[in-house]
């Protein structure tokens, strides 16, 4: 709490002047700035622009909010009827972000964009209700203390801040390495959780080229400066992988260092990433697809242990044909589909199992499909 509390402090004086050590320099759209007011543009602390993975109509997440820069941004890039969630503990940049919210809508032509306070690695409970419940009914013994916890238990589970399988894109822009080591695992969790089926992830963020010693990780300033919390650069992949997202990789790597603190590099980056359709991991079925990998590499191999040789046509599942479907394999495969599907059976092929052509043969061929293809076809 100590830490979190510093973390409140500095972003609260980022409010309200210009604080330049807190930030990266990027480089953002200028068309979407133009209808932002100059304070929530100088007041925006980040490492990279999350906001280009935004896609018309969709239903966004920013974590870690602050003076809303992003959301606003994102509000213009989804279109009417697309939506916008912001997500922040500071009240100082919660109150900046809110103080043009009716200006940009009316700009918008429609308000897009709404704020909750609340804790990235808690989604489930709003920081807006709890001070309204605090407010009504003060902690004063033990009773009202076990009633307080027994309402956040039910409001997680019973009225969430932020919904499960309720938003297709969820960014951030340099506020997961703010959150406590122990708790980042539970806050990919949540990321997860609240992710459509299809849904994507794109969070610029900093990383370190090796684990960051305790020493450093204790020194308030580095922390709240996001260094000392950075997740290690394998880490963070790691992370999204381990809760269940594919397709989970770099989108963006700066060639140079942010800054080298005790000769460590700690430099921006992009991760993205897809929750799948289907958990691949869940009983598959064979109804005689097969992929061909496309190259350039001799072979790949993905995080569920399945292979591909170049230009080899590789028995796979129902399940893994419809996801090697989807962006980002997209264009890495060529889908083979039988003329006429056999009934399904479970998938028991090894890894790395050839399909021979006799069973394609006839049916059609496509390299990858569509971003916006599901398990039950293509719109």
């Amino acid at each position: 709490m100590a830490m979190e509390n510093h973390v409140k402090e500095r972003y609260s004086e980022g409010a309200t002047k210009v604080v330049e050590a807190l930030c990266c320099p990027v480089t953002y759209d200028a068309g979407l700035l133009k209808i932002l007011p100059r304070e929530i543009i100088d007041r925006d602390y980040g490492c990279g622009d999350p906001s280009r993975y935004v896609k018309r109509g969709d239903t966004v997440l920013d974590l870690g909010s602050g003076g809303g820069k992003i959301c606003y941004m994102a509000a213009q890039l989804v279109g009417e009827g697309g939506k916008v969630i912001g997500v922040d503990m500071n009240d100082d940049m919660l109150a900046l972000a809110r103080q043009y919210q009716d200006d940009i809508a009316e700009k918008l032509g429609e308000d897009r964009v709404v704020f909750h306070k609340g804790r990235i690695q808690d989604l489930a409970l709003s920081l807006d209700r709890v001070g309204d419940y605090l407010e009504k009914n003060p902690i004063s013994d033990l009773e009202t203390a076990d009633a307080f916890d027994t309402w956040m238990r039910a409001q997680r589970s019973e009225t969430p801040m932020i919904a499960d399988d309720s938003v297709d894109l969820v960014i951030s822009n340099c506020v997961l390495n703010l959150v406590d080591d122990a708790l980042k695992w539970h806050l990919v969790e949540e990321i997860f959780r609240v992710v459509k089926p299809g849904g994507r992830v794109a969070i610029s963020d900093i990383v370190s080229d090796c684990i960051v010693p305790d020493e450093l990780k204790a020194n308030a300033d580095l922390w709240s400066g996001c260094i000392s919390g950075a997740f290690e650069e394998s880490e963070f992949i790691e992370f999204f992988q381990s809760v269940g997202f594919t397709g989970v990789g770099y989108d963006k790597w700066d060639e140079k260092p942010w800054q080298v603190v005790d000769g460590i590099e700690f430099r921006s980056v992009t991760l993205t990433a897809t929750k799948p359709y289907t958990d691949v991991g869940d009983e598959q079925t064979d109804r005689g697809h097969g992929v061909i990998y496309r190259g350039p590499m001799a072979m790949v191999e993905d995080e569920f242990g399945n292979q591909f040789p170049a230009g080899v046509r590789i028995a796979v599942s129902e399940q893994v044909f419809d996801r090697l479907g989807l962006a980002p394999f997209n264009e890495q495969f060529i889908r083979l589909t039988p003329s006429s599907l056999k009934k399904p059976t479970p998938f028991t092929a090894q890894p790395g199992t050839i399909r021979s052509p006799e069973e394609t043969r006839g049916g059609s061929s496509s390299i990858g499909g569509s971003e916006e293809c599901g398990p039950t076809g293509c719109c």
